[in-house]
């Protein structure tokens, strides 16, 4: 990350969230640059690392991490920024990463942009990145809806490659990703339904497919069966297969049976499906030779 700044101003306010990394740590407390403020340098007092009793420093931070911390004091005559790690509440830490996310991926955009154009990057924020800031709260929200809307960005008369190269990056960067949601469940029943009651069950936990959302449930060697579903919204995806287990459980669990969750749903990797299909594919041909075998032995 260059030393250019992500925000119109150059320092902080008193009671802001900011993101720091870790460069140095002595009997004081922290010295830290501030990622948001062009690596700007800001200290963090040792009676601000923590409401707690202090036994060892390197226990509470250590050199190289990032913290999530807040402006005590700024002297912008003299350069010192104050800062606090212990005054932070974990809701604060969670809202700020996303914050600082979001800026990073922005700033990223920028980067990208000023090595193509061969242009500074502060030069960009003031021609419309920081503007995209005051009008949408957050460039991140801006560039995201130009997706949809080119007119957001087409405002600032930009020159014809640094319009092609912002918008270029935005679309690879910001157009939303189908996700595949993946959770691992054994269904057994052993009562007098048994198979018919497992076929019920999961048929249940498919029916509650949305149009955006569908659900797939596959064998792949009883009891073990999988629940897919592909969606662009990871969290909607996780809690839909989350229901459709509750339901399969509820209703298998009724007829005599159960099901287990052998792994809880998550967002899988094109290498998870590799090694899906190659156990599928194992099992097909270990079928295959069975079925094989039970010819020979019908024919003798």
């Amino acid at each position: 990350m260059t030393d250019s700044r992500m925000y119109e101003a150059k320092y902080p306010q008193t009671d802001e969230l900011v993101v720091v990394q870790i460069k140095n740590i002595s009997e004081l407390g922290s010295y830290v640059s501030l990622l948001e403020y062009g690596n700007i340098e800001g200290m963090i007092l040792l009676s601000e690392l923590s409401r707690k009793r202090i036994r060892s420093i390197s226990k509470i931070i250590r050199i190289g991490s990032i913290e999530v911390v807040s402006v005590v004091r700024v002297d912008q005559e003299k350069g010192y920024i104050d800062l606090s790690k212990r005054r932070v509440t974990p809701e604060d830490i969670v809202k700020m990463e996303e914050k600082f996310s979001k800026s990073k991926t922005v700033h990223g955009i920028m980067q990208t942009v000023s090595k193509t154009c061969k242009l500074p990057v502060e030069e960009l924020y003031q021609t419309f990145g920081w503007d995209l800031y005051k009008k949408f709260g957050h460039a991140h929200d801006a560039f995201r809806l130009s997706l949809s809307q080119p007119s957001i960005l087409e405002t600032y008369n930009l020159p014809s490659n640094v319009f092609d190269a912002l918008t270029n990056n935005i679309k690879r960067r910001l157009t939303p990703q189908i996700i595949k949601i993946r959770a691992d469940i054994e269904v057994t029943c052993f009562s007098y339904e048994g198979i018919d009651a497992i076929k019920e069950a999961l048929m249940v936990g498919e029916s509650l497919s949305t149009k955006d959302i569908p659900i797939k449930i596959k064998l792949v060697s009883p009891p073990l069966y999988i629940i897919i579903c592909s969606t662009f919204d990871k969290e909607k995806g996780i809690q839909l297969i989350n229901t459709a287990c509750d339901l399969i459980k509820k209703l298998i669990t009724s007829k005599g049976g159960g099901m287990v969750m052998k792994v809880a749903p998550r967002a899988t990797s094109e290498t998870d499906d590799r090694c899906l299909n190659m156990l599928m594919d194992k099992l097909n041909k270990e079928n295959q030779e069975v079925d094989g075998d039970n010819d020979i032995e019908e024919e003798s």
